[in-house]
C-alpha cells in the first residue's frame, strides 16, 4: 500500500508591534490559529505558505525560517510551520473560509485565550520561542537545480 499523506504549512507572522497574525475559520470556530493550509502536489512549501497566507488574509509574507515540523497521526497531516516575515497588504479575510482575520498580542501568558486546541497551541508557542532556524531546500533534479533554500 503506498502512504497517503497531506503535507500542510501555516505561519507564524508578527507586525511591525510584534502581533501576531491570526485566523479564525468557519470549521474550527471555537479557536484562533496560524493561518496556513495544505500544500498542492508538486508545490515547495515556502510558496504553499506565502499563497496560503495571502489567500486567507490578503497580507503578503516572506518565509524565513522553520519553527517546527509536526505529525498528526489521527489524520495523516504532516505540518510544517515557518517563521513569515510581514511585506505588504491589509488584512481582507476569505470569507468562504475565515470568518476573522486580525493581529493580536500573543504571549506565553495569554495564548490559551486564543488558541485553544493544545495542538495548535504547541505550535504558535514553538514558533514565538523557537530561537534555531531549521534548513529547508526545494530542489529539481536532472539536471539538478537548488530552487530555494531558507535557513
Amino acid at each position: 500500500m503506498v502512504p497517503k499523506h497531506i503535507i500542510a504549512v501555516s505561519a507564524l507572522v508578527l507586525d511591525s508591534k510584534g502581533d501576531a497574525l491570526l485566523v479564525k475559520t468557519h470549521s474550527r470556530s471555537d479557536t484562533w490559529e496560524l493561518p496556513g493550509g495544505q500544500v498542492e502536489e508538486g508545490e515547495p512549501m515556502d510558496e504553499a505558505v506565502r499563497r496560503e497566507v495571502l489567500e486567507e488574509t490578503g497580507i503578503k509574507i516572506k518565509p524565513t525560517r522553520i519553527t517546527g515540523i509536526y505529525y498528526n497521526v489521527s489524520m495523516t497531516i504532516l505540518s510544517v510551520v515557518f517563521l513569515g516575515e510581514y511585506l505588504s497588504g491589509t488584512i481582507v479575510p476569505q470569507p468562504e473560509e475565515i470568518q476573522q482575520a486580525k493581529f493580536l498580542r500573543l504571549t506565553e501568558q495569554n495564548i490559551g485565550e486564543y488558541i485553544v486546541r493544545p495542538h495548535m497551541r504547541s505550535r504558535a508557542l514553538d514558533a514565538l520561542k523557537n530561537k534555531n532556524s531549521v534548513a529547508y531546500e526545494t530542489w529539481k533534479v536532472r539536471p539538478y537545480e537548488l530552487i530555494s533554500r531558507l535557513e
